[in-house]
C-alpha cells in the first residue's frame, strides 16, 4: 500500500512557475513508476507526466513539453512537478499516482494508488 499526498498548488498569474510535490509513505517507493495527472472541471482526468522507477526515463503529454519537468528523489520518497510558463489552460486539480511497473506509464488505468489532488489555478 502507498499513500500519496500532494502539495504546492495555488492561484497564480499566467507566466509564472509552481512546483508541485507528492510525498509517498509506505514501502518501496523506488519500485513504482510515478505519474502526474490533472482534471479540469467538466473534463476527464488526463495524463501530464510520468517518471520511471530510477528517474532515468520520463514522458510528457505534448501540451506541457518544454514547460513542465517531472523528477523524483527516492531517498525522500517524493516526486515533483516543476511547472514553468503556466497558462490558464493548465488550470486543474493535479493528482499524483503510483504504478507498480517498470514501464513509464501514460495510461491512468494502470496506476494503483492516487493522491487526493491539489488545485492549480492560473489567471490570465
Amino acid at each position: 500500500q502507498v499513500q500519496l499526498v500532494e502539495s504546492g498548488g495555488g492561484l497564480v498569474q499566467a507566466g509564472v512557475s509552481l512546483r508541485l510535490s507528492c510525498a509517498a509513505s509506505g514501502r518501496s517507493f523506488s519500485s513504482y513508476c510515478m505519474g502526474w495527472f490533472r482534471q479540469a472541471p467538466g473534463k476527464e482526468r488526463e495524463f501530464v507526466a510520468a517518471i520511471s522507477r530510477s528517474g532515468t526515463s520520463r514522458r510528457y503529454t505534448e501540451s506541457v513539453k518544454g514547460r513542465f519537468t517531472i523528477s523524483r528523489d527516492n531517498a525522500k520518497n517524493t516526486v515533483y512537478l516543476q511547472m514553468n510558463s503556466l497558462k490558464p489552460e493548465d488550470t486543474a486539480v493535479y493528482y499524483c499516482a503510483a504504478a507498480n511497473t517498470a514501464v513509464v506509464l501514460g495510461d491512468r488505468y494502470g496506476y494503483d494508488f492516487w493522491g487526493q489532488g491539489t488545485q492549480v489555478t492560473v489567471s490570465s
